[in-house]
């Protein structure tokens, strides 16, 4: 297991303080705010943390409203809002400095049989094993590639990434907003079903956005765009041990008022859609500084 998955799995082992009341830690490597997927799986193992038998969550919606501070520790004060006969309702508040940072609702219910159906994964995708990561990409195109992206790609991550489309990173032509996006776990998952739903939400935030961009020719990167995370939502379809690699695909129908809108399906290998995406966040072209 790579030191970045033991963090991971650190960090979303989360310290009781009180009643429905947890509390955080941020990953040590330097960034100016904590990574949205970050709050997101943490507050879903706070809200997990207060549910009783075998019901597990099927879908969350978060708002993000305050950067986070990854030199503080973050408190998670989860609200009981509801435990009906087979469904449980929780909202989790995520608080620094005194003030709330990000919110999240989500429903978990018993498990049931019913009518079943689901869009089938994209057939003209190459695997992974025909892919590159992204440590592989820059050792081949490193100087193609913009210094911000490059930085980001060398970092050590819990999770490895293969991009089948690289063009968006390499040109500033405007392209279809659509991607496909191999990702994995860079280690062994613990066979815990909270605790991968809790890792699927982290990755679920990773290169969604930047899909709004593409068609105006940028990047997330883009020093002429501030980009921010405003709201996030997912479905959690079947489960899944993470145990190979997923196929994130994703698409942008629309942006609008300086917010790009974004959402995504995550296959398992065999086909099976384990879950869905959705998210709105700020991309606004900064105004030139006056000379």
């Amino acid at each position: 297991m790579t030191q970045a998955m033991q963090e991971l799995l650190d960090i979303l082992d989360l310290e009781q303080l009180e009643h429905n009341l947890y509390r955080g830690r941020s990953h040590k490597v330097g960034w100016q705010r904590v990574f949205g997927g970050q709050v997101i799986g943490q507050a879903l193992v706070a809200a997990q943390r207060t549910v009783d038998g075998e019901r597990y969550v099927h879908s969350l919606h978060c708002y993000f409203m305050r950067p986070g501070d990854p030199a503080v520790p973050i408190v998670y004060e989860v609200d009981r809002l509801r435990d009906g006969g087979s469904f449980t309702t929780r909202r989790v508040t995520a608080i620094q400095h005194g003030h709330a940072i990000f919110s999240l609702e989500c429903s978990f219910q018993i498990e049931e049989h019913g009518l079943e159906h689901q869009m089938p994964m994209p057939l003209d995708v190459p695997g992974p094993e025909q892919l590159h990561s992204q440590i592989e990409l820059l050792q081949e195109t490193g100087h193609t590639v913009p210094e911000s992206v490059r930085k980001f790609w060398a970092r050590e991550r819990p999770l490895e990434i293969k991009p089948v489309n690289i063009e968006h990173y390499t040109t500033r032509d405007k392209l279809p907003p659509r991607q496909h996006v191999w990702v994995r776990a860079s280690g062994e998952v613990p066979d815990d079903r909270r605790l991968q739903a809790a890792i699927l939400a982290y990755l679920s935030d990773m290169t969604l956005l930047d899909t709004s961009t593409f068609a105006h020719g940028r990047i997330g990167f883009d020093p002429e765009i501030q980009m921010a995370s405003l709201d996030h939502a997912m479905w959690f379809h079947r489960p899944h041990k993470l145990d190979d690699w997923l196929l994130y695909t994703q698409d942008s129908p629309n942006s609008i008022g300086s917010r790009g809108f974004s959402r995504g399906f995550l296959y398992a290998r065999d086909g099976a859609l384990i879950a869905s995406t959705a998210q709105e966040g700020l991309v606004r072209l900064r105004t030139p500084r006056e000379k």
